[in-house]
């Protein structure tokens, strides 16, 4: 069956057909890294990791990119509740960011390009859509003019007469139509555009602004706009038409919109083929949110339920439907996964017992086996189906469990092939640890590593260098990263 996807662009579900037959461009909008990573963002990132994981089943060489956003008005809101200056703030918070990822055992994506490093980047595109006259300056900004791009409003279904206004209330006097969004914004950040997002424990707003990045450009000092900076690191990382760009259900519009709008009056080429929208992840009712208060985060949700529970809890609805987090929706998530675990040791034990036999076979368990991975295919193949694939896996788990329940002896040939199947989409595609291969545990292991950190550091205190790059070099040996740095070492577990 080839996979079909749902399209933003055209409202249909289409076949996915890449630019190139055996690769995959896949652009997934990062997070802007102004507050903790939540369980709405872990949404977005599981789907997209289990996304990457069957495009790579399906045989494809997939280019998986994801940005961070490091250069926001949110960012320089939390100036001296978490670092000193904006890229202090968001350097603390891509560190958490990282550490989630890990923890939910996501692939590594191919790059995690940040805003940041793409300044000249985004001045030169910004050069090319004055040129091409889609763009104007005003007051030292930069504009893109939305009545110049004809296909304006193609995503969001929406016409120009119709939108509202984007930007503040000085953006507005500049501009020549309400809707034109910035490429380039002149000069430093507004203290009252952060006064909405600022914490009481943040600095005074003029202090914090004082610290906020700005860059030379042929209009004088300023920043990025929002919507360009993804156009750059895509167009940067990829190619100037992806494949496969997946974002939120709410970056629709008007991000996605002038995503798409900036890109092609450039290039001149389609900018995304495919647009996949993760719905929302709500709870109470209301979309989980760090602006509302209501959110959990990776790492709170990691410690109480653990990494499997969570990402069975995500994937147990697919990424086109709205989820709700509840306690519900969570005990469902727990039953599920011990369902599936205890099935898979089960086999495992049964299969490798003196019980199973060569000349033993049950039509009904093999034939189950085949039936679940045609139903596991058939469903990811079906717009990423995660629901339904997760269905498959746990009736052949149901069968496995009869055949041990009703037999004496077992089927070996059977019994191997689904645990096989069990290990290749339950652990391969929708990356969970099954019989107790998850790695440790992973707070005994951090102590342990902070014991060798502390050990290290007393070394080099009494001049024993040698000593503590021999730790040093022990801990990379098993994939820990150490980084020394002005506050003292930092591991990261790779």
């Amino acid at each position: 069956m080839t996979l079909r996807v749902s399209n933003t662009l055209t409202g249909e579900r289409e076949e996915f057909v890449p630019e190139d037959s055996d690769a995959v461009r896949l652009y997934y909008c990062g997070l802007t890294v102004s507050d903790p990573p939540h369980l709405g963002h872990a949404r977005g990132w599981v789907h997209v990791d289990v996304m990457d994981r069957w495009l790579s089943w399906l045989g494809y060489d997939v280019h998986h990119v994801e940005n961070f956003t490091d250069v926001n008005e949110k960012i320089v809101a939390r100036v001296g509740e978490d670092g000193s200056s904006e890229a202090d703030v968001a350097e603390s918070y891509i560190q958490e960011v990282i550490r989630s990822m890990r923890d939910l055992n996501l692939k590594r994506a191919e790059v995690y390009p940040r805003v940041s490093e793409h300044v000249p980047e985004i001045i030169d595109l910004v050069e090319t859509l004055i040129e091409k006259g889609y763009a104007y300056e005003s007051n030292g900004s930069v504009y893109f003019d939305v009545t110049s791009f004809e296909d304006y409003g193609k995503l969001s279904n929406q016409e120009i007469d119709e939108l509202e206004a984007q930007g503040s209330a000085d953006e507005q006097a500049e501009k020549r139509h309400p809707a034109d969004f910035a490429v380039w914004k002149g000069g430093g950040v507004d203290p009252a555009e952060i006064a909405d997002h600022q914490h009481a424990e943040a600095a005074p707003a003029e202090e914090a602004c004082g610290t906020a990045e700005t860059w030379d450009s042929p209009w004088g000092d300023g920043r990025p706009g929002w919507h360009i900076e993804c156009s750059v690191m895509s167009m940067t990382h990829l190619d100037e038409t992806l494949d496969i760009h997946v974002g939120g259900q709410d970056l629709v519009f008007p991000h996605h919109e002038n995503e798409i709008a900036q890109s092609e009056a450039a290039t001149g080429e389609t900018f995304a083929n495919y647009w996949l929208h993760v719905r929302l992840l709500e709870t109470k009712g209301e979309k989980m949110s760090s602006s509302l208060g209501n959110f959990e985060t990776v790492q709170e949700a990691i410690e109480r339920y653990g990494t499997d529970v969570v990402r069975t809890f995500l994937l147990s609805t697919a990424y086109h439907n709205s989820a709700v987090y509840g306690e519900d929706t969570i005990n469902e998530a727990i039953e599920r996964f011990e369902r599936l675990e205890r099935g898979y040791e089960r086999a495992v034990e049964v299969c490798d017992s003196v019980d199973a036999r060569t000349k033993v076979e049950d039509e009904d368990l093999r034939a189950a086996v085949e039936t679940a991975r045609e139903d596991f295919e058939t469903a990811m193949n079906d717009d990423f189906n995660t629901r339904a694939a997760m269905t498959a896996l746990l009736e052949l788990v149901g069968e496995v469990n009869s055949h041990i329940d009703e037999h004496d002896q077992y089927d070996y040939r059977g019994l191997r092939r689904a645990i096989e199947t069990i290990e290749e989409f339950a652990g391969g595609v929708f990356g969970l640890s099954l019989g107790g291969a998850d790695g440790g545990d992973v707070e005994l292991a951090e102590d342990v590593i902070d014991l060798v950190l502390e050990i290290r550091e007393h070394e080099r205190e009494a001049g024993n260098y040698e000593r503590a790059d021999e730790l040093r070099d022990e801990l990379e040996s098993l994939g820990v990263e150490v980084q020394d740095t002005d506050d003292g070492p930092v591991a990261r577990i790779e």
